[in-house]
């Protein structure tokens, strides 16, 4: 069955919108169709096995609840749940539907009850009776034949992604909060488990980990991808999602496929991490883009500072605005020891963990912490118009701490921005997907490690610099004219002093000479403080220093000014107006850059060296950013101005000739 096919088959289903239109906001459709969905789709799975529960039920009904369930599962095969009832969809009472209805669901083993809870379906099985339309929805869910027979569990993948799209459409929610694009799910996976081998030899147990689980996706595409290689590797599945509806399309798709879904938590990641202190062989994400954290700040904060390295976000905190590189550390610190066979990471990010945050800040200390400790093996940019709620650039972010040797200290950029087909119809922001040719090409790119002109290979210290701060000294000259007394009431210190004080230091300060200038601030301040000796004033230091700063005015032509007091006193002061900052290369001497590239051009400029790195304790900040586009740009040079000249010529010919139409 092919994707068409798929799509038709959504369209069907979200059709029974129209049944509902009138008695349901539009914003509750998908919460009726989707678990109606699930429930069906289950039904078509517990088909084979229905007699054999049925018996097993009738044989065990006197056991203790949680014996009954553990022989009823057994009864079921290779399934992770059953339905002990006798109903169906198909054979509900149309006189009692709603009863009959949740005795069925309630006959569910727990965990598939639990789904169920999650939809709320019992109040909107409620609210379908009131309304006279629960028998008609049932009958037509019962109509459609959702068995793995007529669609594969890939395919069932499809339909719910396209009714999760149509949901988000309907209630104005983030359709891309929920899932991911096929395409990329499979190309994010593809890159991870590329390559891994060893890990992935026969008999060997190994575990994937969504933070972000959604609906499953990618904890179903990572299941199918070993499976497709080798049928000897057991894959355990772990998951966590904040979003209901969601985490319930998720748990019932591994019960579908006959997955262990104990593993599988509802909740925010961030905040209530409930696999904590596990680690895991490949973990997969695709967190919210550009979300804020301000709701779990509290939480967050606690830990970085408390736990420090010890917790999940020692290197840094990024802005409140973006919590991506929280779920990029997040996953960093589940990564296995080296020595136990380490982990791969493969993460989907916007642009704005690559380059946001100068030097210091949160975004490039954790930035620089995956750097120095060589975890990341290579970033891949996407092209845009991707998913379904945004067109932006995004980039896979692959992670590892037990990179091959060639690997080692180094990093590979991919640009793939160029890699995709156009859809036949939009869905959402989505108007391109990767093809499967194209999925090949981009993995070979990453396997290859060679340097082509997509693929581009950096030492880690390549991305790193030092910011240091360059000062040049303060000139000021001061002047006691009418337009420099007049700023100086308004300075907030002598806004405090009383009236008759200010009245009396105003009186003081016209009889300075209005028309001398002062190049040198020690003579301006004795003839000031003679004025203020004559009038029988006395100021405190920050009182004078407001009159200062009101009667000077920055000159290059004026003395140096002096650090009048304090640990540098006598030390040239800094004219904070023109400081500046240099990002000098990590490696390089920022003495010898100084010399070369700053001195030419300020000879009186100078490093201030008390402005250290806290890790290193080396003159300058440290920083790291990633500036992606800058390594894959090529210049292409502007046109001939012949050429340029001559098309203006013809555009201006054509709109004469149009005019003298127009007036003919």
């Amino acid at each position: 069955m092919n994707t068409e096919n798929h799509s038709q088959t959504a369209a069907f289903l979200w059709s029974v919108a129209d049944l509902l239109r009138g008695d349901f906001k539009q914003s509750q459709y998908g919460r009726i169709i989707l678990p109606f969905t699930l429930l069906r789709r289950m039904e078509c799975v517990l088909e084979p096995t229905k007699e054999a529960v049925l018996s097993a039920a009738a044989a065990h009904q006197t056991k203790p609840d949680a014996v009954r369930e553990m022989l009823l599962l057994r009864a079921a095969g290779d399934l992770q749940f059953f339905n002990a009832s006798p109903l169906t969809l198909a054979t509900l009472s149309d006189t009692q539907t709603a009863a009959d209805l949740m005795s069925y669901v309630q006959s569910f083993s727990s965990d598939a009850r639990e789904i169920f809870e999650h939809f709320e379906f019992e109040n909107f099985v409620q609210q379908l009776q009131n309304a006279n339309l629960l028998y008609m929805v049932v009958q037509r869910f019962a109509a459609t034949d959702l068995s793995p027979k007529h669609i594969s569990n890939f395919g069932m993948g499809i339909i719910f992604e396209e009714l999760i799209r149509k949901f988000a459409e309907s209630s104005n929610e983030t359709a891309g909060e929920h899932f991911t694009p096929r395409d990329i799910v499979h190309l994010t996976t593809s890159l991870v488990l590329t390559g891994q081998d060893e890990k992935l030899a026969p008999h060997k147990i190994v575990t994937i980990y969504d933070p972000t689980a959604g609906t499953g996706g990618f904890l179903s595409e990572g299941d199918e991808y070993i499976e497709s290689m080798t049928r000897q590797v057991t894959v355990s599945l772990f998951g966590q999602e904040l979003n209901p509806e969601s985490y319930a399309i998720c748990k019932a798709d591994m019960l579908i496929k006959g997955k262990d879904v104990s593993q599988i938590k509802l909740g925010n990641t961030l905040s209530d991490d409930q696999l904590a202190g596990t680690k895991f062989d490949f973990m997969l994400s695709n967190p919210p883009f550009g979300v804020e954290w301000k709701k779990v700040k509290k939480q967050i904060t606690r830990e970085h500072k408390e736990r420090g390295f010890n917790g999940r976000f020692g290197p840094g905190l990024p802005r409140v605005s973006d919590g991506s590189l929280l779920f990029l550390m997040h996953l960093v610190s589940k990564m296995r020891d080296p020595q136990e066979g380490g982990s791969r990471i493969g993460i989907i990010l916007n642009g704005s963990p690559l380059f946001t945050g100068g030097a210091g800040s949160g975004e490039s200390e954790i930035r620089r912490y995956l750097l120095q400790n060589d975890l990341v093996e290579a970033i891949i940019a996407l092209p845009t118009d991707m998913f379904y709620n945004t067109g932006i650039a995004t980039y896979i972010w692959i992670l590892s701490n037990k990179k091959a040797a060639e690997r080692q200290g180094k990093v590979q950029l991919i640009d793939a921005s160029d890699q995709f087909a156009k859809m036949r119809k939009s869905l959402g922001s989505k108007r391109h997907y990767i093809t499967e040719e194209q999925i090949d090409q981009i993995v070979r790119l990453f396997g290859d490690f060679a340097e082509t002109p997509t693929s581009k290979i950096f030492p880690n210290d390549a991305f790193g610099y030092r910011r240091i701060t360059v000062e040049r000294p303060l000139r000021l000259n001061f002047q006691a004219s009418p337009e420099r007394l007049a700023r100086v009431p308004e300075e907030r210190m002598i806004e405090k002093m009383d009236d008759d004080a200010r009245a009396q230091l105003m009186q003081a300060l016209q009889t300075l000479d209005p028309a001398e200038r002062y190049l040198s601030r020690p003579r301006f301040k004795k003839t000031l403080n003679k004025a203020l000796k004559a009038h029988g004033i006395e100021l405190r230091a920050p009182e004078r220093r407001a009159i200062l700063s009101a009667l000077s005015e920055q000159d290059p032509d004026a003395d140096i000014c002096l650090v009048p007091s304090g640990k540098y006193k006598g030390d040239t002061e800094a004219d904070t107006s023109l400081r500046d900052y240099e990002n000098v290369p990590l490696g390089e001497s920022v003495y010898e850059y100084f010399e070369r590239e700053v001195k030419p051009h300020v000879p009186d400029a100078w490093i201030d060296e008390d402005k250290r790195d806290e890790l290193d304790g080396e003159v300058g900040i440290v920083g790291f950013e990633i500036p992606f586009n800058r390594h894959f740009y090529v210049f292409e040079p502007p046109r001939p101005l012949e050429e340029i000249d001559r098309d203006l010529k013809a555009c201006t010919d054509r709109i004469k000739q149009m005019i003298e139409e127009l007036s003919a």
